[in-house]
């Protein structure tokens, strides 16, 4: 292992990082000469880009924020702080997909995004963390005023209980009374009723290219 990279786990670890992923980790440096670690692939024209195959600490310290800068969809979003740069898949809830530029997306999908947007975008938020999930995202509930914002997409409505594995760490309990609750008062996406279909189904039936 080299140098460098014994310093960048050294500096994650010292972040209040624990419980070690496998992922990959990218550095560059930009046209003002700041050097960036993140999880999401560094722009072209950045500087000295590097890919490292380490391992991303998975458990941030309680109290450590991060602020959004970027809402991607009903469950995705972009944070920095800690001179970090790093993509944040909400864990334990599914919102409707938003299909992409070329693909009408599913219902309530819009307003599920628009919702988690004016909640957290630009706002300071603390991450619990459960790991990695696909596309090298970390998995996290998601803080604002020790309101769990997680827990809040499901109670409104505009996200579903996630229906593939999730980390043996998180409990799902309160989101499946929470889904329940907002399912009995057909809140949100659930007054479509019988025509309702999961984000998971969805996917299935309209797979990206």
């Amino acid at each position: 292992m080299n140098r460098f990279l014994k310093y960048l786990i050294l500096f994650l670890a010292l972040m209040g990082l624990v419980a070690p992923v496998a992922g990959k980790m990218f550095t560059w440096t930009d046209s003002d000469g700041i050097r960036h670690f993140s999880n999401v692939s560094p722009p072209e024209n950045a500087g000295n880009a590097k890919v490292l195959e380490t391992e991303i600490q998975n458990r941030i310290s309680p109290g450590r924020q991060f602020k959004v800068i970027k809402v991607y969809d009903g469950d995705s979003f972009l944070v920095t702080g800690q001179d970090l740069t790093l993509k944040i898949r909400m864990v334990g809830i599914d919102a409707p997909e938003t299909g992409g530029s070329r693909k009408p997306g599913q219902p309530f999908s819009r307003k599920a995004h628009q919702y988690l947007n004016r909640r957290i975008h630009d706002r300071s938020v603390t991450l619990k963390t459960y790991g990695l999930g696909g596309y090298n995202r970390i998995l996290a509930e998601v803080f604002i005023n020790d309101i769990n914002m997680n827990l809040e997409m499901v109670k409104t409505g505009l996200a579903e209980v996630y229906q593939g594995s999730m980390p043996k760490t998180f409990d799902a309990a309160p989101y499946l009374a929470a889904q329940d609750q907002a399912r009995k008062n057909r809140i949100g996406m659930w007054v479509q009723g019988s025509q309702y279909k999961s984000p998971r189904q969805w996917r299935k039936e309209n797979p990206r290219n």
